[in-house]
């Protein structure tokens, strides 16, 4: 895939399309969606370590494909911001509010989008009140929400595990988390896809849960209950309103979106080695080092949104402009050949992956995710030890938006 743009886009000063002309390739569409470890791959030979690329709507960006590259990007804010407001793009008027990668690129007032004082104050507050609904018992309501759908179809002898199991359980328990009503929680998993993908519906389905978030910030605020929304409105780092709803949709879709596809990927690695399925079943393997080598090989998130240059600088042989947007690749970062040579070689017991993010904005709620998933495994195992996949391991299917390669399905059959 190497679709070319229009020309005129050749004339933007300082965007990655002026620097190298206007045949880029876009990490969005039909093509997009099939190969994009192929697209990283060939990314890097013609380009090295930093690629030019397009978003949606044809937004030039920089794609981060080396490992060191990613982490010089994610462990250094001072020279790249996660402020929006500094991106030039936007800034000079060539970006609209109305782009479908604003839900994912765009400034919003909560802390991943801000760095310095105002980022810890904000992700102190995050951080309390995740630690606290974790103490209140993540693995208690992953047990009964795991145990409940598969009471759904365990006498139907069969069943799709992304869309019966996967994509349900996070949410599910994040219902309990945020102190969301279930109904509402199974209506946004939708519209938390949708802001991922893209594409003419993303704003509308942000729109959805800013409003279903907006709702509960408000019941919260009259009736506070023991749940990390009403942990945010008492924190004493004084959130408004604003920033209550935004950090409560930051936690739904960050949380919901990458660990319902961490859960697939792990369960679709261990029902396609019959070895990791007997030796979980068996309690000779942990789950935790299947979860490890799937967060090396098929990070949650592809790419992360992303960095802004607050100065000119040099990275990966490229010269990137003050206010140009980077984006970064762990799913190539992950696969760099100059860290990793091998992918087939076994990686148990080496953390040092990029599935979390790094540095000051890196995920704060992963051993919250981490439990989610190797709880789930296990309950699942252990409710229906004779799972097996119902169709041939090559003829499981993925679709991948810019940010993400989701699992399409997970047929698989029991005994009843």
């Amino acid at each position: 895939m190497n679709d070319s743009t229009d020309s005129g886009l050749q004339s933007v000063r300082g965007c990655p399309v002026a620097h190298h002309g206007a045949d880029l390739t876009r990490l969005y569409g039909p093509d997009a969606a099939t190969d994009p470890v192929g697209i990283y791959e060939r990314l890097r030979k013609e380009h090295g370590s930093v690629a030019p690329v397009l978003l949606e709507g044809d937004v030039p960006a920089w794609l981060v494909l080396g490992y060191r590259d990613n982490r010089r990007v994610l462990n250094n804010p001072r020279q790249f911001s996660r402020d929006a407001r500094i991106w030039r793009d936007w800034r000079e008027g060539r970006i609209e509010e109305t782009s479908p990668i604003m839900p994912m690129v765009g400034w919003r007032p909560d802390c991943v989008s801000q760095d310095g004082e105002p980022h810890r104050r904000l992700r102190g507050a995050v951080t309390d009140g995740l630690q606290a609904a974790a103490a209140r018992g993540i693995r208690r309501h992953v047990t009964y929400f795991a145990n409940k759908q598969i009471d759904a179809f365990a006498d139907a002898g069969r069943a799709d595990l992304v869309a019966d199991y996967a994509e349900q359980l996070p949410m599910l328990v994040l219902t309990r988390m945020l102190g969301l009503p279930t109904a509402d929680g199974l209506r946004l998993i939708e519209s938390c896809a949708e802001v991922l993908k893209g594409g003419e519906g993303a704003l509308e389905h942000n729109d959805r849960i800013m409003q279903i978030l907006a709702e509960l910030a408000e019941r919260k605020r009259a009736e506070p209950g023991s749940d990390f929304a009403t942990a945010l409105l008492e924190h004493p780092a004084g959130l408004d309103h604003d920033e209550v709803v935004s950090h409560l949709r930051l936690v739904l879709i960050a949380a919901h979106t990458t660990t319902s596809n961490l859960l697939a990927r792990v369960l679709q690695r261990v029902l396609t080695d019959a070895a990791r399925l007997s030796g979980l079943v068996s309690g000779e393997l942990n789950i935790s080092s299947v979860v490890e080598e799937v967060m090396w090989d098929t990070p949650p998130l592809s790419v992360l949104p992303g960095r802004f240059a607050t100065a000119d600088l040099e990275l990966g042989g490229h010269h990137v402009q003050e206010g140009e947007l980077l984006i970064l690749g762990l799913a190539a970062g992950n696969l760099d050949p100059e860290v990793r040579p091998d992918s087939a070689v076994a990686v148990q017991g080496n953390q040092s992956h990029l599935a979390f993010s790094s540095g000051p904005h890196e995920c704060p709620g992963q051993n919250i995710g981490q439990s989610i998933i190797e709880i789930g495994v296990d309950v699942l195992l252990h409710r229906l030890p004779d799972l097996r996949l119902a169709v041939p391991p090559e003829e499981l299917s993925s679709t991948a938006s810019t940010w993400e390669s989701r699992l399409d399905s997970l047929p698989v059959e029991f005994a009843v």
